[in-house]
């Protein structure tokens, strides 16, 4: 199995239970080393493989992990992984918004659905689960197409969690169909989709400061 931890902000002290439990188990290591605290590391049992993925390139990480295919490995990233590694996509969206509908608590008019909907990023809409006509409507009035990819996250890592992969103009029926009124995150954007470039990151005609380009 492999997992994907965020190391949290910094501080070794401030990885989730779960993080850290699964850093004490497993059996391999690859860790972001130009961004994660070597502190974290620590936590690893003695006989724990640790790599540093700053020098390494994509085909290197996956290699690491094919190998290590009958044991525990983690791929521990800084900060909430979730945030460069899902919700954004090269070429596809670099921004996250992450806002709610206006109701019996107001926004500022800047900050209105439609209005933000025109830069046409990654969108993470809370709070808005009763108002989903209201806010396919404004998704597209702002400028998202009516087929652009959606998902309802109903209530995430409960038992009964629910994710619903739909689009823009059928977040509503989609959200009636599977009887979720409350409690689910609405998540909008082309990084859902399944068009992609390739991070430079790990790339290996790319140079830097941790590594240099293959020839």
């Amino acid at each position: 199995m492999i997992y994907f931890i965020g190391a949290g902000p910094g501080a070794e002290d401030l990885i989730t239970v779960r993080g850290a439990r699964l850093l004490e188990e497993a059996d391999v290591i690859i860790y972001a080393g130009s961004l994660v605290n070597p502190a974290l590391l620590k936590r690893a049992k003695p006989e724990c493989e640790i790599y540093d993925s700053a020098g390494m390139t994509l085909e290197q990480v996956i290699s690491v992990m094919n190998s290590s295919r009958d044991r525990c490995v983690v791929r521990l990233h800084t900060g909430d992984p979730c945030i460069y590694a899902e919700y954004t996509l090269p070429d596809v969206s670099q921004t996250v918004i992450l806002t709610r509908m206006a109701g019996r608590t107001p926004v500022p008019e800047k900050e209105e659905i439609s209005s933000l909907a025109q830069h046409g990023a990654t969108m993470v809409v809370f709070l808005t689960s009763t108002m989903l006509e209201e806010l396919s409507r404004r998704l597209i009035e702002g400028g998202y197409a009516p087929d652009s990819p959606a998902a309802i996250v109903y209530k995430a890592t409960w038992p009964d969690q629910k994710v619903i992969r739909t689009t823009v103009e059928n977040i509503p029926r989609a959200a009636e169909e599977n009887g979720i009124h409350k409690m689910a995150l609405i998540l909008v954007g082309g990084f859902l989709g399944d068009r992609y470039e390739r991070s430079r990151l790990y790339d290996p005609g790319f140079s830097h400061q941790f590594r240099e380009a293959e020839k």
